[in-house]
């Protein structure tokens, strides 16, 4: 059930995300796969965060294996951190995406963000060393695309990074965290959440 309401939540605000763009070629649509899991495209890039990872990990959310295999080729994944429910390094090494993490990544499957398909898409990433308990590295994100800013909080532990971030259109965010900044009467700056 609680699955369920968080798809049915995530997927009101892929909706709302179109709106966001300037024209229909700049429309970035996101599709929530599982945990902190995304589908992320403007229909010519595709990035995927935290996924794939372990299905059912930590017994957290299972995904239908029909997402492994329609991950799309070429594709940039971003991981917070490689927990396994939100890492799977053999689902991982099976695609022919590159990889971006807060750990080193071998030369040929790293991201290189600096190429010409990523300026194509006015995407750029900001990363933020942010704490996690028990991982080593831990990175939340600031993406910019198409000059939209969206915030991967991944499993962040305080409000401490996001506090700072300015004008941001979509956050995703753990419920802790916005627990958190309630508790402390700190204003996330964001246009919507997904939580």
């Amino acid at each position: 059930m609680l699955h369920n309401l968080f798809h049915y939540f995530l997927a009101a605000t892929s909706l709302s995300l179109c709106p966001f763009a300037t024209d229909q070629n700049n429309t970035i649509t996101i599709c929530f796969i599982g945990n902190c899991g995304l589908h992320m495209s403007d229909g010519t890039l595709d990035v995927y965060a935290d996924f794939p990872y372990k299905s059912g990990a930590f017994n957290y959310m299972e995904y239908p294996a029909s997402e492994i295999s329609s991950i799309r080729p070429n594709a940039t994944h971003l991981f917070t951190h490689r927990h396994p429910d939100h890492y799977k390094k053999k689902l991982v090494k099976r695609s022919s995406g590159t990889v971006y993490g807060p750990w080193k990544v071998k030369q040929k499957r790293k991201a290189d963000l600096s190429l010409p398909r990523y300026a194509a898409a006015e995407f750029t990433v900001e990363a933020f060393k942010t704490k996690h308990r028990s991982a080593h590295h831990h990175n939340s994100y600031l993406i910019t695309w198409h000059g939209k800013r969206i915030y991967i909080s991944g499993d962040a532990e305080s409000t401490e990074t996001i506090a700072r971030m300015e004008n941001m259109d979509l956050a995703f965010v753990p419920t802790w965290i916005m627990r958190e900044a309630k508790a402390q009467n700190i204003k996330i700056k964001s246009d919507r959440f997904a939580v």
